[in-house]
């Protein structure tokens, strides 16, 4: 896979949480942006993937927008944000298990008809009990 760092874009901004006197002056959470739909490192089943496993963290411009404000320092923060974006990446990259439609059991079938049997036996005795009160 090609490195994807040279079509991100990082932006510091202010976080809330952790960090004392530092929270409402310093620029500490990380908030990382990469345009999925324009990006020409991506084949395009996989920019579906990762737009479907991203989920609201794309926009309507196809942009994946990223925050990272778990610790206090920057770096930190950063180091987080490529670790989330690359693991979306990797996610997305894995192809999903096609789906092999399945047939009920013959034992499965011959259970779901005894328990219809059953149930109009209980019918059956509850419209007799009735009719006998009318």
């Amino acid at each position: 896979m090609k490195r994807l760092d040279n079509e991100i874009t990082l932006e510091y901004i202010r976080a809330s949480g952790p960090g004392g006197q530092n929270v409402n002056k310093v620029a500490t959470a990380v908030q990382l942006r990469f345009d999925v739909l324009h990006s020409p490192s991506l084949g395009s089943d996989l920019k579906g993937r990762l737009i479907q496993l991203a989920g609201k963290r794309v926009n309507a411009e196809g942009v994946l927008i990223l925050e990272a404000k778990r610790f206090r320092t920057q770096e930190a923060n950063r180091e987080d944000a490529l670790a989330k974006f690359y693991e979306l990446i990797r996610k997305a990259g894995e192809k999903p298990k096609t789906r092999h439609k399945t047939k009920p059991t013959k034992a499965s079938k011959e259970e779901r008809i005894k328990e219809k049997k059953k149930r109009g036996e209980v019918k059956k005795i509850r419209q007799s009990k009735a009719r006998m009160e009318d």
